[in-house]
C-alpha cells in the first residue's frame, strides 16, 4: 500500500468515525434522517476544511512573522477574516450555497440530459488521458483557472459586481486569512458560475475535493503578508507579491480598466490577455476611497450590509 493510499484510508476511517459519533446522532433531532448521505459528504468537507486551516496556521503564520510584506502594530484587522475563513472552510457557507444552488443545478442537468446533452469528461475528448489521473487533474485545474481569471475580471469590470467584490479588497491588513473575505451574494454568483462550469466540463466526483482544496491553499498563500517573489517562476505561479499588487491601493485594487493581475493560480492568463504587471513595488492594500474616509465596515454583518448598499447604488447610478 502506497503512502497516498494510507492517507486516503486514514481520512476515510476518520470521516466515518466523526460521522458515526458526532453527526449521525444529531440527524433525528433535526428531522434530517433522509439526508444521511448529504450529511456524510458534509462531514468530508468539514474535515478537509479543518485540515486546511491547520495547514494555513502551521505553514503561513511563521512565514508572515519571518518575512512580512507590511509591519502592523497589531493583527486586530485580521480577526474578521478568520471568521470568514471558518464559515467558508468548515462548511457553513458551502452548505447554504448547496441548498440554494443544488436544486437549480440538478434541474438543469436533468433538462440537458433529456435533450440529449450528456456531459463529457476530458478522457472522452482526449482518450490519451485515460489512466493518467495526474495529467487529467492538471488539465481540469488549468481549465478551471482559466475561467476563474475571467470571472475575476468581471468582478472588477462590472461596477455592480465590484460593489460586492469591494468587501474582499477593503482589507487593509491582508493576510493568509483574507482569501475567504467575500460578500455572500458574491459567493452565490461565483458558486453558480463554477457549478455550471463543473456540469459542462464533467468534473469527476473523485477529483472534486482536490480541485477545491489545492487552489484554496494556494490562494491563501497568495494573500499572505509575505514579501516573497518567485524569481524566474514569477510567471509560472501567482506569488504573494504578484497578488499583493492586485490588492494594492492605486495599483490593482479598483474597478474599471485600471486593475491588473487577475490570475488566481497561473499568471499565464494575465500575460496572454495583457493584464499582467510584474512591478517590484510593494503597495499597501485596500481601496483608494478608504483614504478619503469611505467605510467598508469593520465587522462581518456591517461589511455585508454596506456591500448591499453599494450594490443598490451601482444598479441605480452605475457607480458603486
Amino acid at each position: 500500500m502506497t503512502w497516498t493510499e494510507l492517507i486516503l484510508q486514514g481520512f476515510t476511517l476518520t470521516q466515518a468515525w466523526v460521522f458515526e459519533h458526532g453527526v449521525e446522532p444529531l440527524l433525528p433531532a433535526f428531522g434530517l434522517l433522509a439526508y444521511q448521505e448529504e450529511a456524510f459528504d458534509a462531514t468530508e468537507f468539514f474535515l478537509v476544511g479543518l485540515g486546511e486551516i491547520a495547514l494555513l496556521i502551521l505553514l503561513f503564520r511563521p512565514l508572515e512573522a519571518l518575512f512580512p510584506a507590511e509591519h502592523w502594530a497589531n493583527r486586530k484587522g485580521v480577526r474578521v477574516d478568520i471568521l470568514y475563513t471558518l464559515l467558508h472552510r468548515l462548511g457553513f457557507i458551502p452548505l447554504v450555497l448547496f441548498v440554494l444552488l443544488w436544486p437549480l443545478t440538478f434541474k438543469l442537468d436533468a433538462w440537458l440530459r433529456l435533450h440529449g446533452f450528456i456531459p463529457y469528461t476530458l478522457e472522452d475528448i482526449f482518450p490519451s488521458l485515460e489512466n493518467r489521473p495526474l495529467l487529467t487533474f492538471l488539465s481540469y485545474l488549468i481549465i478551471i483557472d482559466f475561467f476563474s481569471y475571467w470571472l475575476h475580471r468581471f468582478q472588477h469590470r462590472l461596477e455592480w459586481w465590484w460593489a460586492l467584490h469591494g468587501v474582499h479588497h477593503s482589507q487593509r491588513t491582508m493576510s493568509y486569512w483574507s482569501d475567504d473575505r467575500t460578500h455572500f451574494l458574491d459567493d452565490i454568483l461565483t458558486g453558480a458560475w463554477f457549478s455550471l462550469l463543473s456540469l459542462i466540463i464533467g468534473v469527476p466526483p473523485g477529483q472534486f475535493i482536490l480541485l477545491m482544496m489545492i487552489p484554496r491553499i494556494l490562494q491563501s498563500f497568495a494573500h499572505a503578508n509575505i514579501r516573497w517573489r518567485f524569481g524566474p517562476f514569477e510567471r509560472v505561479l501567482v506569488s504573494p507579491h504578484y497578488h499583493r499588487f492586485h490588492h494594492g491601493i492605486g495599483t490593482g485594487s479598483t474597478s474599471g480598466q485600471q486593475s491588473c493581475n487577475f490570475a488566481v493560480l497561473f499568471p499565464l492568463w494575465d500575460i496572454l490577455f495583457g493584464t499582467a504587471n510584474f512591478s517590484e513595488e510593494h503597495p499597501p492594500t485596500g481601496i483608494s476611497d478608504q483614504l478619503e474616509g469611505r467605510e467598508y465596515g469593520s465587522g462581518f454583518l456591517e461589511q455585508q450590509w454596506l456591500g448591499l448598499k453599494r450594490l443598490v447604488r451601482a444598479l441605480k447610478t452605475g457607480k458603486a
